[in-house]
This record gives structure tokens, C-alpha cells and sequence, in this order.
């Protein structure tokens, strides 16, 4: 009885969720409990442990501090836990096993407060029994909660509902003031506007993370902490296919989400290209910003042409452009730039000789087919939402088949993959018909409109900047022979020249049904060429 009373003992509190703070099994109430045991049985309390920790994983640091104590003292200890699962929820937990085998080894014993239970070498069958019930229950009670995790993260993902952190330029609103865990994502009325902004500017081709995090911020884009955005930040917003209504899940694959899109498919999908060929083609800073430097590519080498600045006897500063010559196999001709401005003025002079009449007569006749052309889409959407719906309720017996074991998670896995799969094709399918049937005629007015004013635009564009992404709309993959440049027109407008002293439209109008205008309007309406500067449709 003397040995009990003087045995030394340790308080162990510890709690792994924020209900269970809130609730009668906090941290207080816990040490207060053991407290009032220890004093009771006279043991002398040598260390108090409270910790916020899980219990059901196996790394547990804060515990295992405890094992330490334990290890170095050289008297047998009491360690004093509230209930079992305080100690552990995981029966195969080798921390259990451990102090299990002290206790029976007579070197400490275990004492749950709240259970009324020791663990030392003097138990009998019954408790050993009780004990190991306790431990499985623990187990149980943990899996069961994992399990409801899960099917609410499953029913989440059904629902296109996110189970992750909330990205950068959207914020979590509660749906109900009562029932904080209700919560849904709008765009963030601060932060929204600038994330779209850095897709548009990006998808210009002019930004690198290092410039585009300088340009957003000087607009007024801040990290969560207030702070600059990291280039890695700016990488990761721009690699992440939430903006335009994809979550990807690590553990889950992706699915497409019911959240406000701050973007398109095709801007993102721009910017993924734009990043491509920045990977492909490194670019390295330049001294002086040339107009057409790396526009062009050395028709005998594939290597890039770029810009010089020469001052002749007299003072006066020239502009030459020559083939890098990296593969050394060129001969260097420099070429003077009025060289390929001359023949890029001629271009954009025939496009502004559409004439007015021409252009309404081209968009009389869209307008004859547009009916027909529209009545179509509308068709094909209805379609593809019917089978969208219909997969849907296929995925969510698939759900309801395996919560009931009807079939094996493997299985499930398989045909949920490809069900997934259905519907990814779908919503790709319902996109291009949504964008089949917008505003087709006043997309083709614009772009014509663009055209007739092409050398206006061009002119008036005061950053140089904004001049070659003019022209890199414009003109298809330009090369340099020698010192003879070869400049052809990009779809659409090699189309829309034809237009110049076109005696018949229908063959122009033939090929205008061929042509993307999905990714046109974007370019027409989403590119900030389009709207900065601000010249670009401005009444002539």
C-alpha cells in the first residue's frame, strides 16, 4: 500500500477534434479528472501531458514523449489516461503493445479515470478482456467515422461540390448562419477579376511569372497572407483547371465542379499553350524590346531571327534583324526593319480594302443560314444533356450499389472511371455546341471590322508590345530567307482577304463555316488585345 501511495505518476489529456473541445471531453476537463484520481489513490504527479493529437495515425510525436519518460525513469510510474480511446484507436498501434507489456511486466501500470480500469501485472482474464474490447471499439468508432467521410467526400464529388481548400480568388460563404458547416464558393468580389485578369494577360505570350506577378500585383493581387504572390503561386494558379470548372483530387482523379467559372476552356487552354512553348523555347531577357525580334524563323535553319540596333558615322540609329545563326550554318545578313514593315503595311492595307458594302453583303448571307445553324446547336444540347443526366444516375446507383456491397469497391472503381470519362467527353461536346450557337454573326462583323481598320489598329497601338501581339494574331509562322521575308496571313484572316474584289461570296462563306470561332470569339472578345488599348474598336 506504501509503494501505491508514493508511486509517482503522469497525466495524460489529449483530444484530436474540435467537437471534442468544445464538449465535455476537452482538455481541462479531462486533466481535472485525472487530477482528482491521482490525488485520490496519493500518487505524487511528476508531468502533465496535454496535447491536440489523432489518436488513429501512426505518427504521434506529442505521445511519444511520453514513451520517453517512461523509458528513462527508473521507478515504476502510473500512467493515468481519461478512458481507453485516449490512449489509443488503433489496436495495432505499437505504442499500445509496448506499454501493454510494462503494465504486465510490473514495470508501470495504466489507469483509465472514467473506465475504471488498470492495466498492470495483477489482471485477471476478465480485464484483459474488457480491455481489448475497449481498444476494438475504440477502432470501430474511428473506422465507422472514416467510413462516413468518405461517403460524404463521395457525395460531395456527385454533387460537383469541392473537398479540398478553397483556390485563390474565390471565397467560402455559409448557407446557413446556424448550420456553419453548410458553405458554398462564390468568386471573390476583391481577388475574382484579377485572377482572370493574369489568364488574359498570360495568354498574350508577352508575361513570364516574374513580369505577370509584377503586372498583378501592381493591380492589386496579394497573396492570402497579405503578402506578394510566389512565381510558384503564379504557376500553380495557372496550371489549375478549378477557374474553368474541373477539380482535380489527388486520391479521386477529376470531375467537373458546380462553382461560378471565373474563366474559359479556351483561354485556359491558351495559357497551357503559351507555357508549352515558353518550356520548349526558353526565352531570355532582352536588353532592347524589338518589335519583331523572335517573330520570325530563318527559313534554312529553323533558328530564330532577331534585332539589332547599329548607329551609322552620322548618328543615326538603324534596326537590323538577322538568324541567330546558332546552329552555325547561316550565312548573318542583317535585314533593315522597314524591310519587313513595308511588306507588312501592303497586307494589312489590302484588308482594309473591303469595302463596307462587301461586309454587309457577307453578313446578309450568314444571317440566311444562321436560323438552320442555331436550330442545330439547340438540338444537340438537348441531346447531350439528356445522356449527361442519364450517366449521372448511372454513377449514382453504381454509388448506392457499393454503400450495399452489392458489388466490390474494385468494381466500382473501374465502371466509375469510365463513367466519369462519359461525362467528360460530354461536357466538352456541350461547350462546343453552347459556343456553336452564339453570336456567330456579330463575331464575323467584328472580325471583319478588325480587318478593314488593321493598319488604323496597328498604327495606334502605343506599346510595342501591343504591336507585335497585333501581329502575332495576324501573321502564320513568318520566316526570313536570306534577306527576303516571306509573310502569310493566319486563319481567319487569310480567309477574309479573299473578300477584297470577291465577285462571289459563297465560297468565302463555305470556308467561314470551317473555321474555329469558338476559339475566334475568344480571341475577338476575352484577349486583352481587345480591349487595351482601347483604339481597337473605337468608330474609325
Amino acid at each position: 500500500m506504501n509503494n501505491k501511495v508514493s508511486m509517482k505518476s503522469i497525466i495524460v489529456a489529449r483530444v484530436s477534434t474540435e467537437e471534442q473541445r468544445e464538449a465535455g471531453n476537452s482538455l481541462p476537463a479531462q486533466e481535472q479528472r485525472i487530477t482528482e484520481y491521482c490525488m485520490r489513490k496519493g500518487f505524487d504527479v511528476m508531468q502533465t501531458y496535454s496535447f491536440d493529437e489523432s489518436a488513429y495515425k501512426t505518427k504521434r510525436d506529442e505521445f511519444d514523449k511520453i514513451l520517453d519518460d517512461v523509458a528513462r525513469s527508473k521507478e515504476k510510474i502510473a500512467v493515468c489516461f481519461d478512458k481507453v480511446d485516449r490512449l489509443s484507436r488503433n489496436i495495432f498501434d505499437k505504442r499500445v503493445a509496448l506499454l501493454y507489456e510494462k503494465a504486465v511486466a510490473d514495470e508501470i501500470e495504466l489507469h483509465f479515470v472514467s473506465d475504471g480500469q488498470v492495466i498492470d501485472r495483477n489482471m485477471n482474464a476478465g480485464d484483459k478482456f474488457a480491455f481489448g474490447m475497449k481498444l476494438g471499439l475504440s477502432k470501430y468508432y474511428s473506422d465507422a467515422i472514416s467510413d462516413n467521410v468518405k461517403r460524404a467526400f463521395e457525395q460531395k464529388r456527385r454533387n460537383g461540390e469541392i473537398t479540398g481548400p478553397c483556390p485563390i480568388g474565390y471565397v467560402s460563404v455559409a448557407l446557413d448562419a446556424k448550420k456553419r458547416t453548410r458553405k458554398d464558393l462564390i468568386i471573390d468580389p476583391i481577388k475574382g477579376h484579377l485572377i482572370k485578369k493574369m489568364f488574359e494577360l498570360y495568354a498574350t505570350g508577352e508575361y513570364s511569372h516574374a513580369t505577370l506577378r509584377d503586372e498583378i500585383t501592381k493591380r492589386g493581387l496579394k497573396a492570402t497572407n497579405d503578402g506578394v504572390l510566389s512565381r510558384s503561386m503564379i504557376g500553380s494558379i495557372l496550371k489549375n483547371t478549378f477557374y474553368y470548372g474541373i477539380y482535380k483530387s489527388k486520391e479521386h482523379g477529376t470531375y467537373s465542379h458546380r462553382y461560378p467559372r471565373l474563366i474559359t476552356k479556351e483561354l485556359y487552354e491558351q495559357c497551357a499553350d503559351i507555357r508549352l512553348k515558353r518550356f520548349r523555347t526558353p526565352v531570355k531577357s532582352r536588353s532592347k524590346d524589338y518589335l519583331l525580334s523572335k517573330m520570325f524563323t530563318c527559313e534554312k535553319c529553323g533558328c530564330a531571327v532577331t534585332g539589332k540596333t547599329t548607329i551609322n558615322r552620322h548618328g543615326q540609329k538603324y534596326i537590323h534583324y538577322s538568324c541567330t545563326n546558332g546552329k552555325g550554318i547561316c550565312k548573318r545578313e542583317y535585314v533593315e526593319e522597314h524591310v519587313f514593315l513595308d511588306i507588312v503595311h501592303e497586307l494589312l492595307d489590302t484588308l482594309g480594302n473591303i469595302s463596307y458594302e462587301t461586309q454587309q453583303e457577307l453578313l446578309e448571307e450568314i444571317r440566311k443560314n444562321t436560323e438552320a445553324e442555331i436550330a442545330y446547336h439547340k438540338a444537340q444540347v438537348q441531346r447531350v444533356h439528356a445522356e449527361y443526366e442519364k450517366i449521372k444516375k448511372q454513377d449514382n446507383r453504381l454509388l448506392d450499389a457499393l454503400i450495399s456491397d452489392s458489388i466490390t469497391k474494385d468494381i466500382y472503381d473501374k465502371k466509375h472511371e469510365q463513367l466519369q470519362d462519359q461525362l467528360q467527353r460530354l461536357q466538352i461536346e456541350l461547350e462546343e455546341h453552347t459556343s456553336g450557337d452564339y453570336e456567330y454573326q456579330t463575331t464575323v462583323a467584328k472580325l471583319i471590322d478588325v480587318s478593314r481598320r488593321a493598319r488604323e489598329i496597328f498604327e495606334k497601338c502605343s506599346q510595342v508590345s501591343e504591336k507585335r501581339a497585333f501581329l502575332n494574331m495576324l501573321l502564320a509562322n513568318p520566316t526570313l530567307n536570306g534577306k527576303k521575308p516571306s509573310i502569310t496571313l493566319a486563319s481567319p484572316f487569310d480567309t477574309i482577304i479573299t473578300l477584297v474584289d470577291c465577285p462571289d461570296l459563297l465560297p468565302v462563306l463555305d470556308e467561314f463555316r470551317t473555321l474555329d470561332w469558338g476559339r475566334i470569339a475568344l480571341q475577338i472578345e476575352k484577349e486583352p488585345l481587345f480591349q487595351s488599348p482601347s483604339v481597337l474598336f473605337s468608330t474609325a
